[in-house]
């Protein structure tokens, strides 16, 4: 029962034993007061459920005393009748006014008095069931907070050690000099870039987009990371130990297409990726690259001059028979390499349009004064000046290989 305790209020003491008695018949705890301030004291020391209340009497009369009531702190909703020899509309909308959630006309009918219960019986076990929903609802929002608070923090330590895979940002080679750039559009992201040296002469390098965003994408970067490492050539696939312990690159396409093999065999995911794979000769500025679904590269001459280089080719991840074709270019003294993810080139702005190649091309030849990792911040600059904002919907990944030539090669 949503009701039990009910309080009468009448300085009628005839009038409040009539009603308590068939009260106590019904089953109720009643308690009586005689004026509105004795029955405020009784509210604040045992609350009620259900008050019935006479209209008009001495000193506090009911709408006061109603009024009043109704702002008395309570863990629970109570409700008020009103008893009243009143029937016109302007005083029942007065009392509803006042809070008053019923009427009863004097004398009371004790049917009538019966339904008017019940009817509040049914508003108050609502508002009971209500009530106990929102606790619920609280205590499982606290839950679900508490949860997140967790998995943010976890997400949080996730993007540094994303970021620690790339262990260096920045080097120079002498003849060359390699600039990252990793940006992720949420706390962790699919995109990598990185570098790593093959002789005193070559180097390889390799930016890598996983399908989705998110966790999955992060785990399946983080895994291919080991594929490639730099600080542990001997688990890199893409180079091969000789007898006297120095190693030799294997060709991209035949690096690809192991790593085609074991996301097939190996990995139990739903998700690709797409590879630009690398192997750069710094003693005469060749360029062989297998480009798997990655974008197009930019070759930037020294001029200022710039176009889209490689053929193109199938995501790693997808089919058994794919086949990854090689390419090649020279690179000058002075031109420089740009391998961007499509999170650069599909940047769309406030309407939807994309900066495409020849946006990214226009930042470039923009940007050609600017060397190094201070390129590829001003690059993330334009990003946001098209963007109309820094909060990029894809990860943003680059590399920039700016070229000197092989007179600068270090010993």
């Amino acid at each position: 029962m949503a009701i039990r305790h009910v309080l009468i209020v009448d300085d009628s003491r005839l009038q409040r034993r009539i009603l308590s008695a068939s009260l106590v018949r019904w089953g109720y705890v009643v308690t009586e007061a005689e004026s509105g301030e004795d029955a405020l004291e009784k509210c604040a020391e045992n609350p009620p459920d259900l008050v019935l209340s006479d209209w008009m009497m001495p000193g506090m009369d009911g709408l006061e005393f109603c009024q009043t009531f109704r702002q008395m702190p309570r863990e629970s909703y109570g409700y008020f009748i009103l008893l009243t020899s009143k029937s016109e509309k302007e005083a029942v909308a007065k009392g509803l006014d006042c809070g008053a959630d019923d009427f009863l006309t004097k004398p009371v009918n004790g049917a009538e008095l019966r339904a008017r219960i019940n009817a509040g019986e049914r508003i108050l076990q609502m508002e009971r069931e209500l009530t106990e929903k929102n606790k619920l609802i609280g205590t499982t929002l606290e839950q679900l907070q508490t949860l997140y608070d967790a998995l943010d923090s976890d997400l949080i330590e996730a993007k540094k050690l994303q970021q620690s895979l790339i262990r260096e940002q920045h080097r120079d080679f002498g003849a060359a000099q390699v600039s990252l750039l990793l940006r992720s559009s949420g706390h962790v992201g699919g995109d990598l870039v990185g570098f790593f040296p093959i002789s005193a002469t070559r180097i390889g390098l390799f930016a890598i987009d996983v399908s989705g965003h998110g966790i999955s994408s992060a785990l399946m970067t983080a895994r291919l990371a080991g594929y490639l490492s730099s600080a542990a050539p001997d688990h890199n696939i893409a180079l091969r130990i000789q007898e006297d312990g120095s190693y030799q690159a294997l060709p991209p396409s035949d690096v690809v297409g192991r790593l085609n093999r074991i996301v097939l065999e190996e990995m139990e995911t739903e998700h690709y990726f797409t590879l630009l794979l690398a192997d750069v000769d710094l003693s005469t500025g060749r360029v062989v690259m297998v480009q798997a679904g990655h974008p197009h590269p930019v070759v930037q001459r020294a001029d200022g001059s710039t176009f889209m280089a490689g053929v193109g080719g199938m995501p790693v991840g997808l089919f058994e028979a794919a086949q990854f074709d090689q390419s090649e270019l020279t690179l000058e003294p002075g031109d420089r390499l740009v391998i961007q993810s499509d999170g650069v080139t599909e940047c769309p702005d406030v309407c939807g349009e994309m900066l495409d190649d020849e946006g990214l091309m226009t930042i470039l030849s923009d940007l050609k004064e600017i060397k190094g990792s201070a390129m590829l911040e001003a690059l993330v600059w334009r990003l946001a000046d098209h963007a109309g904002h820094e909060d990029f919907p894809d990860d943003i990944s680059a590399i920039l290989l700016e070229f000197r030539g092989p007179s600068e090669q270090a010993g």
